[in-house]
């Protein structure tokens, strides 16, 4: 495992901040970390990127130990925190040559080029950083972030405040880093969450509620699977409810209904029958489940 996270306590004076938290991150994967604001994903962060210590747990990066192998952890992370930390009257390449000396790169300048090439800071390599839009310093603060070639990617809030645009760019970017690399990627955007996550955590008053892929947890969180359909002619609603499986319809309008089961069976094949067999022109039929908003609210209200 690229990080390892054991029964992690992290008490600021008798406030549990971090309360025995456990997880895995695994190499290829993008892991979505979650959490109203409090909820302890920044601490964390810190305590992963050994800015602060724990107070109990164990916490591993490569088989690395946080309190005893500090230095050479931080040697295989990349950390872009919520608030990109720039010097903002440096140039962006001369940003990124400061960046190699601190990580006394042998290669820089190559892996400079590589970088830039990466992030599409072709055109900007010679502006200052001050000068550059919100989109492309989020790029400095990537391009930073994995000049020493990391194995781990910890992103705290990458695509706040970016306009549509400059999202879909920095979204391309982290799942093309998440093919070779081990990401954990903090966000409130839970549409960021469902385009690039391969599994979620949710953390919620310092404990985990919540470890898996983002479909188990619309399943599970979900209670009763709603299929909503819509008609040319409208039947009676207790002729739908004679449909094996169907527990209760709601009539929606316009010829549409939703029907409703407490089963995890897809009921789609058994509409589609009872429409044939009674001759009622279907025109839609579409399954709905829980989106990631949905499954966060439950699990953190």
């Amino acid at each position: 495992m690229s990080v390892s996270i054991s029964n992690l306590t992290k008490d600021y004076g008798g406030q549990l901040a971090v309360n025995d938290a456990t997880f895995e991150a695994k190499p290829g994967e993008i892991l979505g970390f979650l959490g109203p604001n409090g909820a302890g994903k920044s601490t964390t962060m810190k305590i992963v990127t050994c800015f602060i210590p724990q107070t109990s747990g164990e916490v591993q990066v490569c088989g690395l130990d946080t309190r005893t192998d500090s230095i050479e952890v931080r040697r295989q992370i990349g950390y872009l925190p919520e608030h990109n930390p720039l010097y903002k009257d440096m140039y962006v390449k001369e940003y990124l040559q400061f960046a190699a000396r601190s990580h006394k790169l042998g290669n820089s300048k190559s892996r400079i080029a590589e970088m830039i090439e990466m992030t599409g800071l072709g055109r900007e390599q010679h502006k200052q950083i001050k000068a550059l839009s919100k989109g492309y310093r989020q790029r400095v603060g990537l391009a930073q972030a994995m000049l020493h070639d990391p194995a781990v990617l910890i992103l705290d809030e990458p695509t706040s405040g970016l306009d549509p645009n400059q999202l879909s760019e920095i979204r391309s970017l982290i799942k093309q880093i998440g093919r070779e690399k081990t990401v954990i990627f903090s966000t409130h955007i839970m549409q960021e969450v469902q385009a690039l996550c391969d599994r979620v955590i949710i953390i919620n008053q310092g404990k985990i509620v919540a470890n898996d892929s983002i479909e188990t947890l619309q399943l599970k969180t979900q209670g009763k699977v709603a299929i909503k359909v819509e008609f040319l002619k409208a039947p009676a609603e207790q002729k739908l409810l004679s449909i094996d499986g169907v527990e209760e319809v709601k009539n929606l309008g316009n010829q549409s209904f939703q029907l409703m089961t407490n089963g995890d069976k897809d009921l789609r094949r058994d509409i589609f029958e009872f429409a044939v067999n009674n001759k009622y022109i279907l025109l839609g039929m579409e399954k709905e489940v829980s989106t990631v908003e949905d499954v966060f609210k439950l699990l953190t209200k």
